[in-house]
């Protein structure tokens, strides 16, 4: 691990010092004090970061990175396919929603077009397609085409037989965004104290209530009692930020069998969970592809270098004339990547090989971690390129000091919020390590991970 002094940057002396101002000039969205380290570069799995600490300002460390770009960097940094397309994506026009773009047909064919790549999920001619800046946009766009499924837009008026459709289902745990529409759907307090909460008293007022997630019974309950008021559900095949929660075998199937019985709109957020699993989609089980109504993607869509999603919604599903307008709808640059970079996965069968070494890497942590360091970790969960450690809830409260120990140790981590508190007597969930590797992580990477993550485990006694 190099500790070489920081190179002089003529602009402004050590660039320790741009970076520690800048740094200060970038709004802190966590709180806490921040880690005293900025990156300065990176390679594949690898980064290279800078101390800014004053004990330690200017060494240099190399980190393994496993986040993925905070679950985004979906070849790693710096693939030669992500160069390329983004070079190739500078010269094919600067084209919106407006006019066709032959980088946005190509891959909206490739995908969803006859004998298309995702037309197991997505039948050909059955669904439309819109691009968003960000998973939380995504998903914006979702709940108005929700919100617009029960409203004539021609009269401004409810469609006939849906002015009892209010509800909006969600799940303890989930996490779907921070903007104004989506924090409803966040069950937990502290996302929602003192923030504008929906109308629920006017001819459009929206209800938002809470089920546990995963759990049939209670799912059957509701949907007895209460299916004839709701609009929509809204799912995370996998729970990311309530710490990588899966539901039991058969679950989703059900909930888009209920759903689709008592005409309720199933909304998948796929954000996180898009290419992670060993599929393309979570939305699956055993016997295939589960079927939603909107499905929205985004993270390692961009491959890394874009910030995008995309919004696959039921061609019936549509908003009011200019409704969906967005300067960043599925723009050629973002085409470009996404068609070459999916291009790459196809062929290289980087899904399938990612969920061979995710197999493997999770045994790994389950061992190395929650076997040998019973004092920090409790338990593993997840599948394929998506894993999370659990903390105990000594560790938990020492998150900040563990976060310097691994990056000591050499590598770089995040840290989900944990479901907390759940009803029906089902177990605390408290914060958890999540490890998410680039499609490209070798096993002998993800070992060392491993490694790595115990070194700063130890560390922490």
């Amino acid at each position: 691990m190099s500790t070489a002094p920081a190179a002089r940057d003529d602009r402004a002396g050590e660039p320790t010092g741009v970076l520690s101002r800048g740094t200060d000039l970038h709004l802190n969205h966590y709180g806490a004090a921040r880690l005293p380290f900025a990156c300065v570069g990176g390679s594949g799995l690898e980064l290279e970061v800078v101390d800014l600490s004053p004990a330690h300002q200017g060494r240099r460390l190399r980190l393994l990175d496993a986040s993925a770009g905070y679950a985004s960097a979906t070849l790693g940094t710096g693939h030669p396919v992500v160069r390329t397309a983004l070079t190739r994506g500078t010269g094919i026009g600067n084209v919106t929603d407006e006019l066709g773009s032959l980088e946005r047909a190509e891959l909206l064919d490739r995908l969803f077009g006859p004998g298309g790549l995702w037309t197991a999920h997505f039948p050909a001619g059955r669904y439309h397609v819109s691009g968003r800046n960000s998973g939380s946009e995504g998903n914006e766009l979702a709940l108005r085409l929700v919100l617009e499924s029960r409203f004539d837009g021609r009269r401004l008026r409810h469609r006939p037989g849906r002015e009892r459709r209010d509800t909006v289902l969600a799940f303890q745990g989930a996490w779907h965004g921070w903007t104004g529409g989506l924090v409803p759907l966040l069950n937990r307090r502290y996302y929602r104290a003192g923030l504008p909460t929906p109308d629920t008293t006017g001819p459009y007022g929206v209800r938002v209530e809470h089920l546990p997630f995963g759990d049939p019974e209670a799912l059957a309950r509701y949907f007895a009692t209460s299916a004839d008021r709701l609009l929509a559900v809204v799912v995370e095949p996998i729970q990311g930020d309530a710490g990588i929660l899966r539901p039991p075998p058969g679950y989703l199937r059900e909930l888009a069998r209920r759903c689709a019985a008592d005409d309720v709109l199933l909304v998948a957020d796929e954000v996180l969970t898009f290419a992670k699993t060993g599929h393309w989609f979570a939305m699956r089980d055993a016997d295939g592809p589960v079927s939603t109504d909107i499905t929205v993607i985004g993270k390692f869509l961009g491959m890394g270098a874009v910030s995008t999603s995309m919004v696959i919604a039921r061609k019936d599903l549509a908003v009011r004339s200019s409704g969906a307008v967005t300067t960043s709808d599925l723009r050629p640059l973002n085409c470009a990547v996404i068609r070459d970079g999916i291009e790459h996965i196809d062929a290289e069968g980087l899904l399938r090989r990612s969920a061979d070494v995710g197999a493997k890497l999770a045994e790994h942590l389950d061992t190395a971690l929650v076997g040998r360091h019973p004092e920090v970790f409790t338990a593993v969960r997840g599948t394929g390129a998506m894993l999370g450690v659990e903390l105990t809830a000594a560790a938990a409260d020492r998150i900040g000091a563990l976060r310097r120990e691994l990056i000591e140790a050499g590598v770089y981590a995040e840290f989900m919020a944990g479901a907390g508190k759940r009803s029906g007597g089902r177990r605390y969930i408290h914060p958890t390590l999540r490890i998410v590797l680039p499609l490209t992580a070798t096993a002998p990477q993800a070992d060392e991970i491993v490694d790595r993550v115990a070194a700063g485990a130890r560390a922490l006694r």
